[in-house]
């Protein structure tokens, strides 16, 4: 790297250290990226944001996007790698590394490449998203335009080009030998600059990463002071790695979930190279809607064993062996890390290894991942699973997976996934508890307003205080599916019979505050399989146990 990029490396640097104090970080501080706009100089709070969420259906070909010139840019030789307490930075050596065309406007000096994650395989760390999907990494490789000073780029509106690549994760057993490499120099020690005695190059990272095919839009820095003087370039297709290797991040450096969540697009327009094979699924109006589903690529919608079915009482089965569940931190006030609104529903992570669940006939203990909601209208009530054909206005879903196998490979397995489902109806003498669990979570409502967008939970909030003392000696049990694209056969389905009880307003916050309802699948064949029912007498349902106490009454008299 030549002096005069090297100032320029560490007057940015300098710059936004100076701006925000260093007092922001993701999480555990008082300037999390939700209070990044309070940082003194910050524009974090402006209407071209970075990153955002790339829907795919709503890109823009532009034929004036052409190739991109990279000069010793993807030959150059790592110099450098530090921690600097945000992410892990990357500095080149040798001669000035520069790239343009692509529809840039003018060439670019490459100043240095970092990396976002999030804490393992289960929560990815990609800064942009494609159609709601976060990848396990993103690489940015930051360049400042030639011929301006760092303060005349900051007031550019296309004074920085950043380059981002997908990182995706794999099951090679092979490791790739120039990101084992890179990962050996990771460290825990913020601040100080590990030089790279090994030759490995930008190139040797990328990899076979098709550069014809990329998104551009007009963003900002993604860190404070969050200045909006980027020109974003996407490349669509990802650098592959293996998931060991992305893992090494999060454990030798002992930064976790350093990614800066969905910004509003607002006006903008994403343009592209070509033309996204864009497979966007709904619940209604659009190309995909439930009845197409199975026309998606690798589904499995059109199945044998498909959710939600409807449960016929006077069919089930009751089954001796469907005994009392073990809920683990059911109860813990900070299992909830994050809500987010999918464009689909609206979802809770949870901190990973946090929350289990096992019993309740369950042939294996699973990690409780997320939970999430179906809802309809006032008129039109939205659970997914109905009950004698009646359905309740919301269902939540608590998703988990078998501890002892992957993501990948639970989604492939008849009961690598256990879903417990719990009907949401309305009752304006809903227990405190509740009430005051529901006002937490729907409160969060308003600052997901949009697709893709997220919010930290801080309030202590937990998965019984959503459930409060609803019974769950009493449920159903079959073999399913899950109920979204790729409707995949892997779920071990519970469905409590009776409802939570939450005041109708806190309900009506979902389509409210989202702006779209009626988010449930249909019910399914439930073809030559049976449903099965817990043996207890406090498993009846409340009209059953009024006609029992009808009939003793009868007789007596």
């Amino acid at each position: 790297m030549y002096p005069s990029s090297l100032l320029l490396f560490l007057c940015l640097s300098a710059f936004v250290k100076c701006v925000s104090g260093s007092e922001w970080c993701y999480t555990g501080c008082g300037h999390t990226p939700n209070h990044w706009g309070d940082l003194p100089g910050s524009v974090c709070g402006g209407n071209r944001q970075s990153p955002i969420n790339i829907n795919a259906s709503m890109v823009q070909m532009d034929p004036g996007l052409l190739n991109l010139t990279f000069v010793n840019l993807l030959s150059q030789n790592i110099k450098s790698i530090t921690n600097d307490g945000h992410t892990v930075k990357c500095t080149l050596g040798g001669n000035n590394s520069e790239v343009s065309g692509g529809g840039l406007n003018g060439t670019y000096s490459t100043i240095q490449f970092h990396f976002h994650w999030g804490d393992t395989e289960y929560h990815p760390g990609s800064e942009h998203m494609i159609d709601g999907q976060r990848y396990p990494m993103e690489m940015h490789i930051v360049n400042l335009k030639k011929g301006l000073t760092l303060e005349q780029a900051m007031a550019n509106p296309q004074g920085i080009a950043v380059l981002g690549f997908f990182i995706n994760a794999t099951e090679d057993a092979a490791p790739s030998e120039p990101w084992s490499v890179l990962t050996s120099y990771l460290t825990n020690i913020t601040g100080t600059e590990a030089r790279v005695n090994n030759t490995i190059s930008i190139n040797d990272l990328i990899g076979s990463v098709d550069f014809t095919k990329f998104y551009r839009y007009m963003g900002s820095l993604t860190t404070p002071n969050c200045t909006e003087a980027v020109v974003w370039t996407v490349f669509h297709e990802p650098i592959n790695i293996g998931k060991n290797l992305i893992q090494r991040f999060p454990l030798k450096t002992g930064l976790t979930n350093v990614y800066r969540p969905i910004q509003n697009l607002n006006n903008r327009q994403v343009f592209a190279t070509f033309l996204p094979a864009s497979h966007p699924w709904c619940y209604d109006h659009c190309v995909y809607s439930p009845s197409h589903w199975n026309l998606l690529p690798q589904s499995s919608c059109d199945g044998n064993r498909q959710s939600p079915v409807n449960i016929q009482t006077q069919n089930v089965v009751m089954d001796k062996h469907l005994d009392a569940f073990t809920y683990t931190n059911f109860d813990n006030k900070k299992a909830i890390k994050h809500i987010t609104n999918t464009g689909h529903t609206v979802e809770c992570s949870l901190n990973e290894n946090v929350v289990e669940v096992s019993g309740g006939g369950l042939e294996y203990s699973y990690s409780t991942l997320q939970l999430h909601f179906h809802w309809g209208t006032a008129q039109d009530p939205g659970s997914e699973h109905t009950v004698d054909s009646k359905r309740y206005p919301m269902e939540m879903h608590i998703v988990s997976k078998r501890k002892d196998l992957t993501l990948d490979a639970a989604l492939r397995t008849p009961n690598g996934l256990a879903v417990l489902g719990f009907f949401i109806e309305t009752n304006p003498t809903s227990s405190l508890s509740v009430t005051n669990g529901w006002k937490i979570l729907t409160n969060h409502l308003s600052a997901i307003q949009n697709i893709s967008s997220e919010v930290e939970v801080t309030e202590e909030l937990s998965i019984d205080d959503l459930l409060g003392n609803v019974n769950r000696a009493a449920y159903y049990r079959y073999n399913g599916s899950l109920t979204t694209p790729s409707c995949n056969e892997a779920v071990v389905w519970t469905v409590f019979k009776e409802s939570v009880k939450v005041d109708q307003n806190l309900i009506m916050m979902f389509p409210k505050q989202t702006g779209y309802s009626s988010v449930f699948r249909p019910t399914q064949a439930l073809n030559t399989r049976t449903i099965y029912t817990t043996t207890s007498a406090s498993s009846a349902p409340g009209p059953i146990k009024l006609l029992l106490l009808f009939v003793c009454l009868y007789v007596l008299l």
